[in-house]
C-alpha cells in the first residue's frame, strides 16, 4: 500500500512536475509475468526514477548496509525500504551471494518485475563497467526475459557524494527484451553466464551511449580510493 501511495499520491506528482522525466521504449516492459530490468547505475536516484515511469511495481535488490543501521532512524529506514519494494542482499560473496540470488528468484517466481544493476555498484566515473554474472543466473534459473535499461543524466542530478539532488530532466530508455532461453539448463556453465552478462552490458552501453570498460566498477573505486589527495601549494 505504501509503495503505491508514495508513487501515485505523494512523490510522483512532485517528481513529474519538477524533474519532468522522459522515457522511451516503455512498451518493451512486459505487462504481466516475470521479467528483469537490467540497468546501468549512475546515481542513488536511479531506484526512484526507474520505477516512477513503469506502471508495474518494481522490486530492487539493495545492499544490506541500508537495512542494518541502528536506532530509530535505522528502524524507520528498514521498514520504509521494504515497503517500497527494496530487498536486502549481502554482497560479501559465498553463501551470502547464494541467498541474494534466492531473494531475486523469489520475485521472479511470483511473476514480479525485478530491477538489477549488473555492475553491482554505482559507476565512479560515468562509464559503464563489467557486469556481475549473478544477473545471468537469475535469467536462466528464473526463466525470465531481460529488458536492458539506460538511466540518462541521473549522475548530473545527483552525483556520488551529494546528498541533495539538483532539479534537472531525467531520462529512462528501455531496450527490446533479450531472450536467453536457448541456454536453459546451463546455469552452472561460467562461460555461458559470462557470455549472457556481456551481451546484456553491450546492449545497455548501446542504449546509454556510455563508454564500456571491461573491468569491475568496484576495482576502479578501490584504485580511486588509494590515490593520494592533492593539496594546494
Amino acid at each position: 500500500m505504501l509503495y503505491w501511495l508514495i508513487k501515485t499520491a505523494a512523490v510522483a506528482p512532485y517528481l513529474n512536475n519538477s524533474w519532468r522525466p522522459w522515457s522511451t521504449g516503455l512498451q518493451n516492459v512486459p505487462k504481466t509475468g516475470p521479467a528483469i530490468l537490467a540497468s546501468n547505475h549512475l546515481s542513488v536516484i536511479d531506484s526512484i526514477f526507474l520505477p516512477l515511469v513503469v506502471d508495474r511495481r518494481v522490486s530492487f535488490l539493495a545492499k544490506s548496509e541500508y537495512f542494518t543501521k541502528r536506532g530509530f532512524v535505522g528502524f524507520v529506514m528498514r521498514h520504509l525500504l521494504r515497503s517500497l519494494g527494496q530487498l536486502s542482499i549481502d554482497r560479501s560473496g559465498g553463501k551470502a551471494s547464494e541467498a541474494s540470488l534466492d531473494t531475486g528468484l523469489g520475485v521472479l517466481r511470483a511473476d514480479g518485475l525485478l530491477g538489477i544493476y549488473p555492475e553491482g555498484t554505482r559507476s565512479p566515473t560515468g562509464k559503464l563497467y563489467r557486469g556481475r554474472t549473478g544477473v545471468a543466473r537469475m535469467v536462466l534459473e528464473g526463466r525470465a526475459p531481460v529488458v536492458p535499461v539506460a538511466m540518462i543524466d541521473t549522475d548530473k542530478a545527483m552525483p556520488i557524494g551529494k546528498r541533495i539532488p539538483r532539479v534537472r530532466r531525467i531520462g529512462v530508455v528501455f531496450g527490446e527484451p533479450l531472450d536467453f532461453s536457448r541456454f536453459t539448463g546451463l546455469e552452472s556453465d561460467r562461460f555461458i553466464l559470462r557470455s549472457i552478462t556481456d551481451e546484456i552490458m553491450v546492449e545497455i552501453a548501446r542504449l546509454s551511449g556510455q563508454e564500456y570498460v571491461d573491468v569491475y566498477a568496484t576495482s576502479v573505486k578501490q584504485q580511486v580510493g588509494r590515490q593520494p589527495q592533492q593539496t594546494a601549494a
